[in-house]
């Protein structure tokens, strides 16, 4: 059986090459950047690590304005909010806290509970066999 690749995008923040399975699509909608994680918004769209220290870096650089061949490019504003929100919720939701500053109680799942946080039924079938 042969065995697909999985394709490899560059990080706008850090410019570290990594398969699309660990980098977060981002799209522009409305003139803001707006997250973009089951990949199915259509349009240009761009890579970025989903950590705090990729998105300061792409911002500081103003890459997303490059990556996204917007008219002006990288000078061309653009509103980052619910890209923000998303990045740093999911970085607070790693560190095991929630935004109160609680530890989170997690549970062990067993694996006739279905498929992995943030995979698909198909996508679990595809690794396991």
């Amino acid at each position: 059986m042969a065995e697909t690749s999985i394709p490899v995008r560059t990080c706008v923040g850090c410019r570290e090459r990594a398969p699309v399975t660990d980098l977060l699509r981002v799209v522009l909608r409305a003139g803001a950047l707006v997250p973009d994680p089951r990949r199915r918004h259509p349009g240009r769209g761009a890579s970025l690590h989903p950590t705090p220290e990729c998105l300061r870096a792409a911002e500081r650089r103003r890459a997303f304005p490059r990556a996204l061949r917007l008219p002006g490019g990288g000078g061309a504003a653009v509103e980052a909010g619910p890209l923000r929100a998303h990045v740093l919720g999911a970085a607070a939701s790693e560190d095991g806290r929630s935004r109160t500053g609680e530890r989170t109680r997690t549970t062990d799942r067993s694996p006739t509970d279905g498929p992995a946080p943030g995979r698909s039924a198909r996508r679990e079938q595809d690794v396991v066999g």
